[in-house]
């Protein structure tokens, strides 16, 4: 932009400086053709002069509207050249403003290649962690079949205890069974071990009923040997309970 702005000053320069030798040489010339006479008649310089005078005045407007027509290109220049100034002002706060955002995201990059590291360094403990907790695991497993065949050896021995427990169970109840034949048995022995004391209480009042009517009859009842075979059957149970 300041370039351009050089630039434009210069071609002003330049043309300003055209038109004024421009106009400096138009005079010359003119005083030249004045002073000759024996070029030219005083008629003939006259009407050369006015000619002269004439483009003079030409050269001077078109000067003025060339001058003006410079003046409005150096404001337009001047005009571009504060827009390009107000441009380059906004465009340097930009670029402050990306150095700026440059300066924080390279810091903001310092910090995440710190935090990067910390990571890794945590990836790699959590990586010795996953070893060590996969030892563990295996162990754990070792552990878990060892006592899942503890558990099915102890199931087995549960299904054996059930099997002596129902076997036991069953010889009990045969046991009861025995039981209760034996106190029925034992129930039947005490009643007829009642009637033999019965049997016996009875049987010496028999016997002295018998020894008297043998006295007075030689030919005895064949019954007569009953209570002495009662006495033996009724002492034989006794003995049995």
């Amino acid at each position: 932009m300041a370039t351009s702005s050089k630039s434009s000053q210069t071609a002003k320069n330049v043309v300003l400086f055209l038109l004024a030798l421009w106009s400096v040489i138009s005079l010359i010339i003119i005083v030249v053709w004045a002073t000759s006479p024996d070029l030219k008649s005083a008629s003939k310089c006259r009407s050369e002069l006015q000619e002269m005078t004439v483009q003079l005045e030409g050269a001077k407007v078109v000067y003025n509207k060339n001058k003006v027509a410079l003046e409005e290109l150096v404001e337009a220049a001047r005009a571009v050249q504060a827009r390009q100034k107000a441009e380059i002002l906004m465009l340097l706060g930009h670029f402050n403003a990306t150095n700026a955002t440059l300066e924080e995201c390279r810091q903001e990059n310092v910090v995440l290649s710190w935090n990067i590291s910390a990571l890794q360094e945590n990836v790699e403990q959590l990586r010795q962690t996953e070893t060590n907790l996969t030892a563990q695991i295996r162990l754990q497993e070792d552990h878990i079949e060892a006592l899942q065949q503890n558990v099915t050896e102890a199931g087995h021995q549960n299904e054996s205890c059930f099997s002596l427990k129902a076997a036991a169970e069953s010889q009990m109840l045969a046991a009861q069974s025995q039981t209760r034949g034996c106190e029925s048995r034992q129930q039947y022995l005490h009643k007829q071990l009642q009637k033999c004391k019965e049997v016996e209480a009875e049987a010496p009042e028999q016997t002295e009923q018998t020894g008297q009517q043998g006295d007075g009859s030689s030919s005895a009842s064949p019954l007569s040997g009953i209570p002495a075979l009662m006495l033996l059957v009724c002492s034989a149970l006794h003995l049995v309970t």
